[in-house]
């Protein structure tokens, strides 16, 4: 048994079998449907339920909020159809789509950020050439290790790729990563994937917030917008345990200082007496705002990081259209939830 779904833009309908998510068949089909994660935690494949009954089980809701789903909207990834219906995927002015590669790669720079997290750097060996937008991820797969997502830390065109991996308990990749992986090791690397890319065209202020290695994508959000040269005021904050956890502390000090609409405010959240701030990372920002007017938020880290500054964003009148969030799973947190992220920790 199955049921028609027609999909607004490429006016075409599919026959989705009973059981099946609309997103899946859509793509079996050739559509080009938009999408990141697949599994309900990105928002890349957010839909106008036009007509039709569809269930959603194991989502975020980072994705889709509860007043999103009153307005009729749905996530096809995770959207199972039981009548006939019509979807329509939501437009964005800014959309980008790059083709998606799959890339051999090799390891040429590892070095420890942090006592938790590596910073490694991968040559493309073939497979290129490979675009992305700041702030998306990538599906890396080691030797050895099953896939899992990290996000782009360098500059899009930048000809060496870079991920910062965090240990994890219990994580075969991250301690595969943190003892075994050398120079030379050879690295498969998929996409890329993602909406919480920067939005180049936008002039309002830019609030990124990141905790521990979600300094990844939004170093490469900050670093590309100083690269383009966007005129807007630049407010990064990066939210860590302690100062022992702090990394391109130096790196992004400095460009504070050659860039005047950079601000990078390191935050403590268990304060060892040092001269930085202290305290939650999204309580520094709202104690230095109080209203969001035109500005576009990007989130990266822990997912209780990622929703405490979604609230407060909310909370003070930004759209849920400018915030655009990474919450980073665990491979267990993954496995217990059924989540999928747009990168790891």
């Amino acid at each position: 048994m199955s049921f028609k779904v027609r999909i607004a833009q490429a006016d075409r309908t599919i026959d989705v079998p009973t059981g099946a998510t609309i997103l899946a068949t859509a793509l079996d089909a050739g559509i080009g449907y938009p999408f990141g994660c697949q599994s309900g935690n990105c928002g890349a494949c957010k839909s106008h339920l036009v007509k039709g009954e569809v269930t959603m089980e194991g989502y975020s809701e980072f994705a889709l909020s509860d007043e999103e789903k009153a307005r009729g909207l749905i996530l096809a990834c995770r959207a199972v159809p039981w009548e006939d219906g019509e979807v329509a995927w939501l437009e964005e002015d800014d959309l980008v789509v790059h083709p998606r590669r799959l890339l051999d790669c090799t390891v040429v720079g590892l070095e420890d950020a942090t006592h938790d997290i590596k910073r490694i750097r991968l040559a493309i060996v073939s497979g290129g050439p490979f675009d992305f937008s700041a702030g998306q991820f990538a599906s890396v797969t080691f030797e050895g290790c099953p896939p899992r997502d990290y996000s782009m830390a360098n500059v899009p065109g930048d000809p060496v790729l870079e991920f910062h991996v965090r240990q994890t308990a219990g994580g075969a990749t991250s301690m595969h990563v943190a003892t075994k992986l050398k120079i030379g090791d050879h690295v498969r690397v998929e996409g890329p994937f993602g909406p919480s890319y920067l939005r180049e065209g936008h002039r309002g202020p830019i609030i990124a917030v990141a905790g521990g290695s979600g300094m990844a994508p939004l170093k490469s959000i900050v670093e590309r917008a100083l690269q383009k040269a966007l005129p807007q005021h630049i407010y990064f904050y990066f939210g860590v345990r302690t100062e022992r956890d702090l990394y391109l502390h130096d790196h992004f000090a400095a460009l504070a200082k050659t860039h005047d609409n950079l601000h990078f405010i390191p935050v403590l959240s268990e304060g060892d007496g040092s001269n930085l701030r202290n305290g939650l990372v999204h309580e520094a920002v709202a104690a230095d705002f109080d209203e969001f007017d035109g500005c576009k938020a990007y989130l990266a880290g822990p997912p209780v990081m990622v929703e405490a500054a979604t609230k407060l964003f909310e909370q003070r009148g930004m759209r849920r259209a400018d915030i655009h969030a990474d919450a980073f799973y665990t491979a267990a947190e993954m496995a217990t939830a059924g989540k999928k992220t747009g990168a790891e920790l």
